[in-house]
This record gives C-alpha cells, structure tokens and sequence, in this order.
C-alpha cells in the first residue's frame, strides 16, 4: 500500500511538471530588476514549450552608451556555448563509427601517445566528460605553469599546433579520476578535423549550423555584423563599466587560425533556440536530422562515476552530474539558493553570462543572454526563478524516495 501512495506521488509530481505555466510578468519583473539594479546592461529570454514560442522579453541595451537596446537581433559572445556545438559535430562522426567512445585518444591523434600517464590512458570519452586531466589556464598547481606557457589556444595557432602543444604537457592527473574543466573540448575540435578530413569551422557549418538554419551564428562574424554586436560589461570596483571593443573585434572579426571547439561562435538568441530546440527535439528540427535520439539522450546523461569526487566548480551549477559537454541535473534542488531545475534537464553556460537548458519533462527550452563579466551566476539562479518559480522543487519528490 505504501509503495501504491508513492507511485500515485510521482505521477501527480510528473504531470504537475508537465502543466508548468509560465508567469511572463515575473520573467519580464526580473528582467528588468537586473537591468535597474545595474547587475548587468541588458538582458534577454526565448522560451520554447510545448512546440510553440511560449515567450521573448528583453531589458536594457545591446550598448548602454549608445542608447541600442537588447533585441532579437543583437549578436553575442557566447563563449562556451559553443562546446555543446562541438560536441554534436564530433557525435555526429561517432554516429558514423569513426571512433568508439573508449579509443585511447592517441589512436586518433598520435601526438597523445607522448603523454605520461598514471594508469590507463586518456580515452575519448575523458574529452568529452571533461576527465582527461588537461589544465584550462592559469592555476596552482606546475602543470598549470606548463599550459600558460605553451599558451595552446594563441590565436595565432591552429588546431592541429594546439594539439601537437598540448600534448607536451603534464596531466593535471591520472584520466578518469577527477572532473576538471578544460582545453578537452578543443581536443574534440581537432578530433572532428582528423575524423572529417574538413576544417573544423567548414565541418560545423555544413553538418550543423547551416541545416538548423542558425543564419547568424559563426566563428568570424562578417563586418556589416558589427553593428548588431552587444558590448561587454564588466563590474569592476562595484560598478558595470563598458569594456573596450578590442578583445570583441580580435575574437569575432579577426581571420585568426585558431577555431576553437570551446570558445569563440557568437549568435542571436533566436540562432541559438534553433539549437536547443534539436536537442529538445531528440536531435532533429524541422526536418533536418542533426542527431539520432539515442545519441541525445547519451550526451545527455550523466557520464561521471560516483568515485569521482573531486569535481572543481560542478558542483556551483547545482545537483548535477555532467555528460557530453553538457551539465546534467540528477537530483531535485537540495537548498534554498541552489538553481531551480528538473531532474533529467541538461545545459551549459558561457564565460559573459549567457545560459541555456533543456527540460525534457516539461518539453521547454530555455535561452538566457546577457554580456557580463565575470561569471554571475546569481543571474541564472534569479532567471531560473522566474521561469519555475522560486520554490520549485525544493523538497524531495516521489520520485527521489522510491529510489
């Protein structure tokens, strides 16, 4: 009998999941609380849910200083958005059994069979789950040290010299032990190019940008573009301040040799939609198959050992675990001030702000733009918020006890 009111439990959770009403006043309020508290210039959300737009609304501008407002047509820097891209080009090629997910890496790029491991060696699957033991930067430790120096993501390199760089360098640890953020999904873009035998930006148009008919979504932005580019803010002493184009100009409207798979496409929010919506849409939008549903459902499902504990900053995004260059929610949320979520959803997010999801059991996707910097998180818990309400699934769900 008890375990008869649990089930009843669950299903009345799903199906309240899956009536969710969207409050367009309260995510037009937060909206425009961001903008008026000045925690960042301009602000803009696209919802998809149920097979229809279910709402757009922006706040603020694209360019405070020139009085040009957020729009649908603004273009951004969406910085890791991008990884999730690369990730479907590359499983894409694995669709084509150009590789198994547990091929040593240096099978495919033979500069790898160089690397001093502890252990097994660095598979495919680590770079894509972000368990290779690659650094990402500056950091404490030597390996750190070692990876500003060789700087493998110069401009002025291309993907096979960042390669060829990387794997001179020492592991931040043994593959498979831990989860760290990285220059893997860099790796993936020079996978594509070996596996492809096409340049990597040429690989993503043709398979993926120009099906979804992503129109203005690309690594080198034409010039006529610039006019729509929203500019960057950054809180320095406390107060949002515009930053220099330069950085902007050098990334999107350079001819750099350097594409990378982590970084670097900028888009529109509506562009970026036609995305989420294929993943939403099992890998497929309007009859442009980018995927198959298996594969979807494979990257979008947690891919770390639970003997993965050490696990950098995932844990800051919520009760997630991470799977294919996506972040997966595995659990309902577990305190007051962690991101409201559905179990089963999967997102990521990029260095200025940006944020998208999709949420299978409500059949929604979710495109959150903005171009702050650094990192804010509490932008997304606060649109989060507003998308679900604030107390959305806070306690433990049916679902969770009959575990």
């Amino acid at each position: 009998m008890h375990l008869l009111l649990l089930a009843a439990l669950y299903c009345a959770s799903l199906s309240q999941a899956q009536t969710l009403l969207l409050d367009s006043k309260r995510i037009d309020s937060v909206l425009a609380a961001m903008v008026a508290a000045e925690r960042t210039a301009g602000v803009s959300a696209l919802i998809w849910k149920g097979g229809r737009e279910a709402y757009y609304g922006s706040a603020g501008f694209a360019d405070r200083e020139a009085g040009r407002k957020m729009s649908r047509d603004t273009v951004v820097q969406i910085y890791s958005m991008t990884k999730p891209v690369t990730g479907t080009a590359l499983m894409q090629l694995w669709e084509q059994g150009k590789f198994r997910l547990d091929d040593p890496l240096s099978r495919h790029l033979p500069e790898f069979e160089a690397v001093q491991t502890s252990g097994r060696p660095i598979s495919v699957r680590d770079v894509l789950r972000h368990t290779a033991g690659f650094a990402y930067g500056a950091g404490p430790t030597p390996a750190h040290d070692a990876y500003v120096k060789a700087d493998p993501l110069n401009l002025s390199i291309d993907l096979a010299e960042m390669s060829r760089r990387l794997a001179k360098l020492p592991l931040l640890f043994a593959p498979g032990t831990q989860w760290s953020y990285s220059i893997a999904v860099d790796v993936q873009a020079r996978l594509v190019e070996v596996l492809s035998g096409q340049k990597f930006a040429d690989y993503v148009r043709q398979h993926v940008l120009e099906p979804l008919r992503m129109t203005d979504t690309a690594w080198r932005q034409p010039d006529g573009n610039w006019a729509r580019f929203a500019a960057m803010y950054r809180v320095t002493d406390g107060k949002l301040t515009r930053q220099d184009d330069a950085g902007t100009r050098r990334l999107n409207f350079q001819d750099n040799r350097m594409t990378a798979g982590g970084f670097g496409l900028a888009s529109t929010i509506g562009d970026y939609m036609r995305f989420a919506r294929m993943l939403l849409g099992g890998g497929e939008l309007e009859g442009a198959r980018i995927l198959k549903a298996t594969t979807v459902k494979l990257m979008a499902t947690d891919h770390l050992d639970p003997q993965i504990t050490e696990r950098q900053f995932l844990p800051s995004k919520g009760t997630v675990g991470f799977g294919f260059d996506f972040a997966v929610r595995v659990a309902p949320p577990q305190k007051p001030d962690e991101n409201r979520g559905m179990v089963g959803e999967f997102f990521w997010d990029g260095a200025a702000s940006t944020l998208f999801w999709v949420d299978p059991v409500n059949q929604m996707a979710v495109v959150f733009f903005t171009q702050k910097m650094p990192f804010d998180v509490t932008l997304h818990r606060d649109i989060r918020a507003a998308v679900y309400g604030a107390g959305q699934g806070l306690r433990l769900t049916a679902t969770d006890k009959l575990r």
